[in-house]
């Protein structure tokens, strides 16, 4: 049985997430108190369920505090194997306050949460309580962050998420722009603005990391050469202690200004080197890296 155990701040994309999941064949549970969660499993594992997606988040309580205990008691017993994985969804206040802005809702928790006098929370109190009580549950799985996403990118990356082998490291290079803010999830960051920028060039302006011309531009550059080898290196000496970690997820994220020329070239050129790495294959699979470009649907002013 694959199990995929949805958690975040409310507002991330979890209900787009469970409907990617839904339309893929998974059985989906929503807003799941965590004290069911072995005994939902159990009966379905006795239905012959193969695929099983449940959402469990803050609307639970402190109830959510059971659920790395709860994990391994699925991963340790039952009848037979069970791959099970958690995405934990997460994006900025920023960004979740315009969310709510956006859809005229008022937070799941409002009515839950109150402060010392008996008032309700305000909207930002209301999403960093969300955070202080599930933010623990990040450490359990992988980390995606929304805050710069449609949903049409996250339903694309969920897809990836679940498609991915279980018990093996997959390394994500993420480009994004300084100017958009850093990634949520990024495990290790790595700043090209100190490189000459392409955009600065009016034939490369519109192009990206990914074109030939802007490719060029950037390998006849000693310190972009320097950085690269730099950063290999150092993905290179320290990429088994990760493995060794059991971590089933690694995000290096590349930032320029605004996360279309040098950035994207990083990621690229550091995927192809990483691809047939032996501790990133699984038998007989293609190598498990990813390249997700963060920016790139943004309007770019400077990259």
């Amino acid at each position: 049985m694959r199990i995929v155990l949805i958690t975040g701040v409310s507002g991330a994309g979890k209900s787009v997430a469970l409907k990617v999941l839904e339309d893929a064949g998974y059985y989906c549970v929503d807003n799941l108190p965590p004290q069911f969660l072995p005994d939902v499993i159990a009966h379905l594992e006795n239905q012959n369920e193969r695929y099983v997606a449940v959402a469990i988040d803050a609307r639970s309580g402190t109830a959510v505090a059971e659920l790395p205990a709860l994990i391994a008691g699925l991963r340790t017993y039952g009848r037979g194997k069970r791959d099970v994985r958690v995405l934990f969804l997460t994006a900025s206040t920023e960004a979740l306050v315009q969310r709510y802005s956006e859809t005229r809702r008022s937070h799941p928790l409002s009515h839950v949460f109150r402060n010392s006098d008996g008032s309700a929370p305000s909207l930002v109190e209301a999403i960093n309580r969300e955070r202080d009580l599930v933010g623990g549950l990040a450490e359990l799985g992988s980390q995606m962050d929304t805050s710069h996403l449609q949903p049409s990118r996250l339903r694309s990356w969920v897809k990836e998420f679940i498609e991915q082998p279980a018990t093996t490291l997959t390394l994500m290079f993420e480009s994004f722009g300084f100017k958009y803010g850093l990634p949520l999830d990024a495990d290790m960051v790595f700043d090209l603005r100190f490189l000459p920028n392409p955009y600065y060039d009016l034939q490369l302006r519109p192009l990206t990391g990914k074109d030939q011309p802007v490719i060029d531009f950037l390998e006849a550059i000693p310190e972009a050469q320097k950085i690269y080898h730099d950063i290999q290196h150092f993905l290179q000496q320290w990429l088994p202690s990760y493995v060794r970690d059991n971590r089933s997820y690694m995000t290096v994220a590349i930032g320029c200004t605004g996360g279309q020329h040098r950035s994207v070239w990083m990621c690229e050129k550091l995927a192809a080197r990483f691809s047939h790495h032996p501790l990133l294959r699984a038998p007989d699979q293609q190598g498990l890296v990813i390249t997700r470009h963060r920016d790139q649907h943004v309007t770019h002013l400077s990259s």
